[in-house]
């Protein structure tokens, strides 16, 4: 059954009138100027399956997972509500645009990892919650280290209602094929600001792309001109790839994909992330 969704305008009121929605594809003439998405279409009941939805690595095994918002590695420090297995769950359509860009990688010798695909509402309600509760800040130095707490949803890094509650959107990178091993995250270990070089911050397996994963700073932008060299050639190698099979980058993000033809363009689930959703 189909989602009844929180009602936008108290989103909104939530917030203070501060967010900022991620905006949907836009039309293939204007790609990199992408309007604000609709808002959510109301259902009448709550959301238990996801029609059309697959598990992407039973779908494509090729593609790796690192799901960080079902574990303390993210920008609140711990699970996310509605993340009950870390799994990326997609639409079909989504799923068979990826494996069009995994082949294409894997020519390239990369492959793809996802790190967020479909987020359901609860989560986007988690987020907003603790954006509400300013002495909660236990990840600042890694993961917005510049920018106040207080200015994440104004400046855009984080949404709510979001593309990926609709299911045909991702955060993603490209790792080397064979991919290099991933230190695992230990709780407590030192922070290090996503926007320090390489060797410093974090230990992702992926290529470098200039900064960490959900870093909240404008060097996370897909097209800073701060970002040089081989992390400037990543990136756009990773736009390149997603580009010709269909998706859209959202230019705040060096991550973060939407599929151009989307199958639920206005709908916005709320099931959790779990096996037992996929319908």
């Amino acid at each position: 059954m189909r989602t009844r969704v929180a009602v936008v305008l108290a989103v909104v009121a939530l917030l203070g009138g501060c967010s900022r929605p991620e905006p949907r594809p836009a039309p293939a003439s204007s790609a990199a100027s992408q309007p604000p998405p609709a808002h959510p279409t109301p259902s009448s009941s709550p959301v238990e399956r996801l029609p059309g939805f697959v598990v992407l690595t039973d779908f494509d095994p090729r593609i790796h997972a690192d799901i960080r918002y079902a574990t303390p590695h993210n920008f609140v420090g711990r699970p996310i509500t509605g993340y009950r297995e870390p799994l990326c769950l997609l639409t079909r359509q989504a799923a068979e645009a990826l494996r069009r860009v995994q082949d294409a990688a894997l020519a390239g010798g990369h492959s793809l990892k996802v790190y967020d695909c479909y987020r359901p509402q609860p989560a986007v309600d988690d987020f907003v919650a603790w954006a509400k509760r300013p002495d909660e800040q236990q990840t600042k130095a890694e993961f917005y280290p510049d920018v106040a707490k207080n200015r994440l949803f104004a400046d855009g890094y984080i949404g709510a209602p979001t593309a990926h509650s609709r299911g045909s959107t991702m955060d993603l990178t490209l790792v080397d094929e064979p991919p290099a091993s991933q230190p695992p995250y230990r709780v407590g270990q030192p922070l290090v600001a996503c926007t320090a070089p390489r060797g410093q911050r974090f230990a992702d397996n992926s290529i470098d792309m200039g900064t960490g994963f959900d870093c909240f700073d404008s060097r996370a932008h897909t097209a800073d001109a701060r970002i040089s060299g081989a992390p400037r050639d990543n990136r756009r190698l990773l736009q390149r790839l997603m580009t010709d099979a269909g998706f859209v980058n959202y230019d705040r993000e060096w991550w973060h994909y939407s599929l151009r033809d989307e199958p639920y363009p206005d709908t916005f689930f709320a099931a959790p992330v779990a096996r037992s959703s996929v319908g």
